[in-house]
């Protein structure tokens, strides 16, 4: 092999490598860093300089039944509940129904490794509505569209 293909070959390991080991969304600083302790919200969430009417009631809403498992602001609660503020809960991954079946019928565990989530009660669909457009103003501000 000449010269230069043996070079563009090491630039291409070793540009592998540093993928490896700087995963997307990581820096240097990030790589080592110890998971979030048991209860500690999993993810950082940018909160809008508004929220409209119906995402304020879906706040409340939110706060009162699913913050337990899914933290303050959808930021996940390490050990009880995952992050909705997370690309795989974008509306093109999960729509808007996704979140009326999760709440009617409960869902099995799939993306993430804190078990199935039980039916929510006392819900009704513009409650989920509500919440709905909470989390969808929020994933806006933190570009998850």
């Amino acid at each position: 092999m000449n010269k230069s293909i043996l070079l563009a070959l090491g630039a291409i390991v070793v540009a592998g490598v540093a993928y490896v080991a700087l995963a997307p969304g990581q820096s240097a600083d990030t790589a080592d860093a110890a998971p979030p302790a048991e209860g500690a919200p999993m993810v950082e969430v940018a909160l809008p300089g508004s929220l409209s009417s119906t995402a304020q009631m879906g706040e409340t809403a939110f706060n009162a039944v699913c913050a337990d498992c899914h933290g303050v602001n959808a930021a996940g609660k390490m050990g009880f509940g995952p992050p909705l503020i997370h690309k795989i809960y974008e509306p093109s991954h999960h729509g808007d129904m996704a979140f009326q079946i999760a709440v009617q019928n409960g869902v099995r565990s799939h993306h993430w490794s804190f078990g199935n989530m039980p039916p929510q009660e006392g819900l009704t669909q513009s409650d989920v509505m509500a919440i709905t457009a909470y989390v969808r103003e929020l994933q806006r501000e933190n570009g998850i569209e």
